[in-house]
């Protein structure tokens, strides 16, 4: 009987990119890193994949939803498409170089 293995999801899929902010750049001093994050992802592949991308291992991860906003300029009208953020709090000591 052939055993199936759980098909695991690749790290870069659920760390969309570095969430670049004014707030998110106050947080980086006192080691809290925000992350742009898949919409489905769970606090446990998001601290998974922390520990494969960068070698640290996170303390705790909070998530939050963005939501949608619509928007106008210039009388034309849009929409900004909301997602999903995370931020990754780090023991003293370790750091998260994002370049």
């Amino acid at each position: 009987m052939a055993i199936k293995k759980q098909k695991t999801q690749n790290p870069g899929g659920i760390i969309l990119s570095p969430r670049i902010t004014e707030k998110a750049a106050r947080n980086a001093g006192n080691n809290v890193y925000t992350f742009n994050v898949a919409p489905t992802t769970t606090k446990i592949e998001i601290k998974k994949a922390i520990e494969d991308l960068y070698g640290v291992k996170p303390a705790r991860v909070t998530t939050s939803t963005i939501k949608h906003k619509t928007v106008q300029r210039k009388g034309i009208f849009g929409v900004k498409g909301g997602g999903k953020k995370a931020m990754v709090y780090l023991k003293k000591g370790d750091s998260i170089e994002l370049t």
